[in-house]
Formats: C-alpha cells, sequence, structure tokens
C-alpha cells in the first residue's frame, strides 16, 4: 500500500497493471518451430531459472523440474498459440512455472533462434537452423527427416503423418547443460566489463563442446552484452 501512491505519481493518469507475485519460480521455455503449412511442432524445451541481473547464466534441458503431463500442456499452449497467429519459423515461447502448485504462467514469444539452441539439439537430435531452411523452402514440418526421427517416424516412408498435437515424440534420453561465458567486473554489480584475453584453450569434445566470439589477446569492450562464450555438455539422462 505505502508504494501505491508513489506508482500513481509517477506517470497521472496512466493505466496501472498488477501483476501477481510469483515467489520460487522457474523460467522454463519450449522450443516451437511453425511451417507455411499451419503446422507446429514444439521440440521439447529448456530450464533457464538460473539467471543474474535479468541475463540467462546456465539453461539447461529437458526441464526436469516440470511433470512431463504438466510441461506437456505448456508444449500444447504454445502451438496453439504459435498457430493461431500464424507464425512460420523458429521461436520460443516463455514461461514462469511455480513448482508448488504446478501452474505456468505465459511471459513472452521470442520471435528468434535463441543463443540456448544447442541444448534443444543435444536433446532431440534435431538440428533446428536446417529446419528453418526448409521451412524458408516450404516443405513441411512431418516431410523432414529430423523431426520424423523425433515422433519415430521412418524418414523414408512419408505416407505416414503426423499430429503435432496428438501424437507424442520419442522422450529425450539425453540430458545437456550449457553455461555462458562472460566478461563481468563482481565488484561493480557483475556489470560488463572490457579488457584483454590472454589465452583461450578449450578443447571440445562430442560430450562437450564450446564457441568463442573472440580469439587469444583480442580485446573485450562494455558497450555490447557481456557474453564471448559458451559451453554445452551432455549426457545420457
Amino acid at each position: 500500500q505505502q508504494h501505491f501512491p508513489q506508482v500513481q505519481a509517477e506517470v497521472p493518469g496512466s493505466p496501472i497493471f498488477m501483476m501477481q507475485l510469483c515467489s520460487g519460480a522457474r523460467h522454463i521455455e519450449v522450443q516451437i518451430i511453425g511451417d507455411k503449412h499451419g503446422s507446429v511442432v514444439a521440440l521439447n524445451g529448456r530450464d533457464c531459472s538460473t539467471q543474474r541481473r535479468f541475463q540467462k547464466i546456465f539453461e539447461e534441458g529437458p526441464p526436469v523440474i516440470v511433470p512431463r503431463t504438466i510441461f506437456k500442456e505448456m508444449e500444447r499452449a504454445a502451438m496453439q498459440l504459435t498457430r493461431n497467429i500464424g507464425y512460420v519459423g523458429a521461436g520460443t515461447i516463455e514461461y514462469l512455472f511455480n513448482a508448488k502448485t504446478n501452474k505456468f504462467f505465459f511471459l513472452e514469444l521470442n520471435p528468434r533462434l535463441q543463443v540456448e539452441h544447442p541444448v534443444t539439439e543435444a536433446i532431440t537430435q534435431v538440428n533446428v537452423p536446417s529446419v528453418q531452411l526448409q521451412v524458408a523452402m516450404g516443405i513441411p514440418l512431418q516431410n523432414m527427416p529430423d523431426i520424423r526421427r523425433f515422433y519415430g517416424k521412418a524418414t523414408h516412408d512419408l505416407s505416414s503423418t503426423i499430429d503435432f498435437f496428438t501424437d507424442d515424440y520419442v522422450y529425450p534420453t539425453t540430458h545437456c547443460i550449457a553455461a555462458r561465458i562472460t566478461a563481468e567486473n563482481p565488484d561493480d554489480g557483475f556489470k560488463p566489463t572490457s579488457g584483454c584475453i590472454d589465452r583461450i584453450k578449450f578443447q571440445s569434445s562430442p560430450a562437450c563442446w564450446g564457441y568463442f566470439s573472440v580469439f587469444t589477446h583480442a580485446g573485450i569492450h562494455e558497450f555490447a552484452d557481456s557474453q564471448f562464450g559458451h559451453v554445452f555438455a551432455k549426457g545420457r539422462d
């Protein structure tokens, strides 16, 4: 109550929107792809709850904090929204999930491919950028080899159709976690910082791989996002 007059005074006459506090919530994402034929597929999801200064630090999938039955509802809702607006291409539907009540709340639709999409690729074996290109070419989702394998369908037999709203995909048996590598100053609230990279030596393997946007002896400035690398590790769930 003590803060309400302060909010009223900020922009006199402006509408005030009140939101329910969702304490201890998890940030859960559903990876969706829509094609030009009205079909939408959900490629499981990611748990991006570990954040600092409203920026993700770790991403992992599948989001095991969510019961499978509830996550199926999240996927169906994401697919319905995607189809209703006629969205074409890869995107992410983001939710707040309350683990105590198993209720979830819509946050936003990110209309792009996110940097953590390799988590989805690791657990689904679906090459998301290639699916984007095939969507742009006008190929139906159910005819794409990666999507058919994800649903346990033969890639050469296109006569067996897929109903993405009723058919279940083969649940992932792999778990993947990603960590963002950033240039931040912990003594200044973890704000982006600048400096020179003395050395980067990271040997990728099939189970753990990474990429970096700078090289040894390169410099980083503070006028952009602080992330300059990403490391992904996967294993049998």
